[in-house]
């Protein structure tokens, strides 16, 4: 989803030159797997991610076989509005692995893939995913990324069973750059995904507690989250849309949605994405305070502090069902 309300986009300059500096000059395809790869001066291929996120996820998989660089890290930059820079393209054209979120989530990676000329191996996690809408049809004429559905929730950082395809899938790509350390690629990847197993069992035990309540959000960010708990969110979709967009919503939406907090049917919980902010977050916010309807923080990319993603989504879960506990 987008940062637009709040934020600037900027590129960590220092921590990309030391990307540059570590790389290798050698080719891989993009999904082609070709034996020659980009490694840096120790003989590791790289991995370059559009997002702090799936940095996190590559570096669980590459341990220290492989070096792992992260675009934006900025918990205040908007991936949708982030302007690249020659660093970035050097990076990434040096690189083994890009792995881009898609579906128009950082468009900036299809650039910098066709800068590279296809040099690596392009994840595309949306496609990967296979969710419903993640692929709308082939890349058009100069993209890199094929486009979603256009009510496609590209938030798939939030949809366990994708993040464990990620995993699997890096290390897969990995083991192709280096074929010597494959096996040490695909068992960090197992090591990773059981800790997504802790994550589901944390999910499965909200579903079994809570099923069927409703919830309310601000924007599209946690939806897959909330469908695994089996909860329901009942915001009328047009006010989420909205708030991604930067917009205000119609007053009949608006209205809509401050009548979930009212009355014996009230929402259980009104999640909001802390990383952005506006008039209408603020107000239904004020609204859920108001009425006694806990408000769960939720975020896009990590806040300054965090690096480990089990750990991030396992602290927004826990919240989750804490809220949910409440009532």
């Amino acid at each position: 989803m987008s940062l637009r309300a709040t934020t600037t986009s900027r590129a960590v300059a220092g921590v990309i030159a030391a990307v540059i500096a570590a790389a290798g000059a050698a080719t891989l395809l993009a999904g082609c797997g070709q034996p020659a790869a980009p490694s840096d001066s120790a003989g590791k291929p790289s991995v370059v991610t559009t997002t702090d996120v799936y940095g996190s996820v590559a570096a669980a998989v590459a341990g220290d076989r492989a070096t792992v660089h992260a675009i934006i890290t900025d918990p205040a930059a908007d991936p949708h509005e982030y302007e690249t820079t020659a660093s970035d393209a050097l990076a990434v054209s040096k690189a083994a692995v890009l792995v881009a979120n898609g579906a128009g989530y950082d468009d900036f990676a299809g650039k910098l893939m066709n800068t590279a000329g296809g040099r690596p191996a392009l994840i595309d996690v949306a496609t990967l995913s296979g969710l419903p809408g993640s692929s709308a049809g082939p890349p058009s004429s100069g993209a890199a990324l094929p486009p979603a559905a256009p009510e496609f929730n590209e938030h798939v950082w939030y949809h366990l069973p994708t993040v464990a395809k990620l995993a699997d899938r890096i290390a897969a790509e990995l083991g192709k750059a280096d074929p010597g350390d494959a096996a040490t690629f695909t068992a960090n990847a197992a090591r990773f995904k059981t800790g997504l197993d802790g994550l589901n069992a944390k999910i499965t035990a909200i579903a079994g507690a809570h099923r069927g309540e409703r919830v309310a959000v601000t924007e599209p960010v946690p939806g897959y989250l909330i469908a695994a708990a089996g909860l329901v969110d009942a915001t009328p979709p047009a006010l989420p849309h909205a708030v991604e967009e930067g917009s205000d919503p119609p007053a009949s939406v608006m209205g809509q949605t401050l009548q979930l907090f009212d009355g014996p049917g009230k929402v259980k919980a009104l999640l909001v994405n802390a990383q952005t902010g506006g008039a209408t977050t603020d107000q239904l916010t004020r609204a859920a305070n108001t009425a006694g309807v806990p408000v769960v923080a939720v975020t896009e990319t990590f806040p300054a502090g965090t690096t480990d993603y089990v750990t991030w989504m396992g602290e927004e879960i826990d919240r989750l069902a804490a809220a949910l506990d409440e009532r």
